[in-house]
């Protein structure tokens, strides 16, 4: 005898629990048959981006309760404090060395830190770095200011020019 609580349909149709997705068929069965009965669409997602108890009921003494929740927004990269500041400071092109004189760590420990950004993020150099976290929107270049490069010397070497770049990133966080 067919169950009159569920909707008319064949096995294999979109309306009919298939064998590939059977649990997720039948849940979806379910959240339409409550919504037809409750008179609303069961596509509609809840307002306010709040749950929703789409079914609460008591069977053979167990309480069952279906409940629509919002899509889970994509969650971000947790990134220490020093790590998001030694990101800013890739991102605007500054050498580990200059980043290390500038947070007053050494350049082991500036290259310890981007390891460990690498293996959070997935990738394997700094602009990968730079593009994963600016995908996810997680890269904060704004309030920087980028190394200065016009007064790069090639006759007095690169002195001048790590001068320069210790000076600006040393702006940047002041």
């Amino acid at each position: 005898m067919r169950n009159p609580a569920l909707p008319k349909g064949k096995a294999g149709t979109s309306r009919g629990p298939t064998t590939k997705s059977a649990p997720e068929d039948l849940v979806q069965l379910l959240v339409d048959r409550v919504s037809e009965l409750n008179g609303h669409s069961a596509l509609t997602p809840p307002e306010d981006h709040a749950e929703e108890v789409i079914l609460d009921v008591d069977l053979n003494g167990a309480r069952y309760l279906l409940v629509r929740l919002p899509k889970a927004s994509k969650p971000g990269v947790q990134l220490s404090p020093r790590e998001r500041e030694i990101v800013r400071m890739v991102a605007l092109g500054h050498p580990n060395k200059v980043i290390a004189d500038v947070l007053g760590i050494s350049t082991w420990t500036v290259c310890t830190h981007l390891r460990r950004i690498f293996a959070k993020l997935g990738v394997g150099s700094r602009a990968g770095m730079v593009a994963r976290l600016h995908e996810v929107g997680q890269l904060d270049t704004k309030t920087a200011v980028p190394p200065n490069t016009s007064e790069r010397s090639s006759s007095t070497g690169d002195a001048p020019f790590a001068t320069d770049q210790r000076n600006a990133a040393r702006r940047m966080i002041a």
